[in-house]
């Protein structure tokens, strides 16, 4: 099959698929190959072959900028593992929340790298953090000392219920430490089996670990063993507090066969996202959060808190529990922390902060000195430029817009719901599309958005936006619908 014969398949795949961008086929540029191009192809399989071969030893390095020539697609479509859906764009600059593809156009970036990059693109005080930085030292390891991890820490441990912090490279790194920290408590209390308590419909990353946490059977398939993830997670109904209390009294029976052979089981912790993002933008409920406070207190378990999305004030707040009057004895960071320079966190409260020892959890890359110099750039803009209150009110001007809009097209839209600048607009059932395909029509528009489930379209623009591009935004938005509808806005 040729490259224009792929990418024919691949686009139609894409029409056809009623999953998030996440979970959509890959799309390429349309056009033939030419003779160039698959000249250009052949070389680079045959040179890969020629390394491949048993016994090659590679001694002689030719330089990336020496290598034959190709796209970026090409490259991606030969080299890149097909990990991602990806849409048939390029980009190569950005500014505030604007972002530039390889033809010139100009997009209205409500994505943000995954509601990521906090400050936009290119914003000076983060580009001149990270450019200083590398040229004084940029990584050394954990084994010593770093003026920029210890401000960082002490940064987040002062605005926030956390007494300490420990660093990793992302969400899912993160959240890793949670549930290992989670796992070392209850062995502590003489727990030999604990069980984690996770949501339906949450995300919480891509680790085996993780992507158990994670109660969507969609993401485990063709990972089990036997049949089953890993072992010590149950899942519970979100924002429904008789299954969760009902479920605690379950695991709190340890099963007879297991307690006559010493074991014991017992809830380790409760883990939940204060809102929901990947599962369809789903605030959780104070009265929610409140019984999990207080099972988790009743049973000296760990209340967790995944602020990997909604957390560095995407929320409105710092942090998103603070939307739900709950402070929890663990909580997680990454996203916007670095704005868009890799870098995650683990909180703890005093009660918890010590549980690990040395040796217990380590990260050879968390918390260097360049990203924990981005990360105080983050927090030093967010503080000094009242961010939190730009949140709050470009929050309630995109919140209207899209129930105005909704109002005008039933047929399509259902309810408005989020925090701040993490909002998503139900799709209806029968609209006849699904929120990806809405996706690419607003794409065409000059509009990035981004899926949350087949159902709900995702708004997670810069959280330094401004009212007129919220304003533009919502224009774009609109006329993407019109168009899919056949009317004019």
């Amino acid at each position: 099959m040729n490259l224009a014969q792929k990418a024919s398949v691949l686009v139609a795949l894409f029409a056809l698929s009623g999953g998030s961008s996440a979970d959509a086929f890959a799309v390429r540029r349309g056009g033939s190959a030419t003779t160039t191009a698959s000249s250009r192809l052949r070389s680079t399989v045959e040179s890969s072959e020629v390394a491949a071969e048993v016994g090659h030893v590679t001694t002689k390095l030719v330089p990336p900028s020496k290598l034959v020539p190709h796209t970026t697609s090409e490259l991606f479509d030969t080299r890149v593992q097909k990990t991602y859906g990806r849409y048939p764009i390029t980009f190569v600059s950005g500014s505030g929340s604007t972002l530039t593809d390889d033809t010139g156009r100009e997009y209205l970036d409500f994505v943000s790298g995954i509601a990521t990059c906090a400050l936009g693109h290119n914003n000076p005080e983060l580009t001149k953090a990270v450019s200083d930085q590398m040229k004084r030292v940029h990584h050394v390891s954990n084994l010593y000392y770093t003026p920029q991890q210890g401000q960082l820490a002490n940064w987040l441990c002062e605005n926030s219920c956390a007494d300490k912090a420990f660093f990793c490279n992302s969400g899912a790194e993160a959240n890793e430490a949670a549930i290992k920290l989670a796992r070392r408590h209850a062995s502590n209390r003489g727990i030999t089996d604990p069980v984690i308590i996770t949501a339906e419909q949450s995300f919480h990353g891509r680790t085996l670990a993780t992507v158990t946490a994670t109660a969507q059977p969609k993401y485990h398939k063709g990972f089990t063993y036997g049949g089953e993830m890993v072992a010590g997670f149950r899942y519970t109904p979100y924002n429904d507090l008789d299954a969760l209390r009902a479920l605690v009294d379950e695991i709190n029976v340890t099963p007879p066969e297991h307690a006559a052979a010493g074991r014991r089981r017992g809830l380790a912790a409760i883990m939940l996202e204060p809102l929901q993002g990947e599962g369809g933008i789903k605030p959780g409920t104070r009265e929610y959060f409140a019984l999990a406070r207080k099972l988790a207190d009743d049973n000296g378990a760990l209340l967790i808190c995944d602020e990997v999305q909604v957390g560095m004030g995407r929320s409105g707040s710092l942090w998103g529990h603070e939307q739900l009057a709950v402070k929890p004895d663990v909580f997680t960071s990454a996203k916007a922390l670095g704005g868009g320079v890799p870098i995650g966190a683990m909180m703890a409260a005093k009660s918890v902060s010590d549980t690990f020892g040395p040796g217990d959890h380590a990260s050879t890359y968390g918390g260097n000195p360049l990203a924990c110099a981005a990360g105080l750039a983050v927090a030093e803009y967010l503080s000094e430029h009242d961010v939190l209150a730009n949140v709050q009110a470009r929050g309630e001007q995109l919140a209207a817009g899209l129930a105005d809009i909704a109002g005008r097209y039933p047929s399509v839209l259902g309810e408005t719901r989020g925090w701040g600048l993490l909002r998503g607009v139900v799709i209806k059932d029968d609209a006849g599309c699904t929120a990806a395909e809405l996706v690419g029509d607003a794409m065409k528009e000059g509009l990035l958005l981004v899926a949350a489930g087949p159902t709900v379209v995702r708004f997670v623009p810069p959280l330094v936006v401004k009212e007129s591009e919220v304003a533009e935004a919502l224009v774009r938005f609109e006329k993407a619908i019109a168009k899919r509808v056949g009317t004019s806005p």
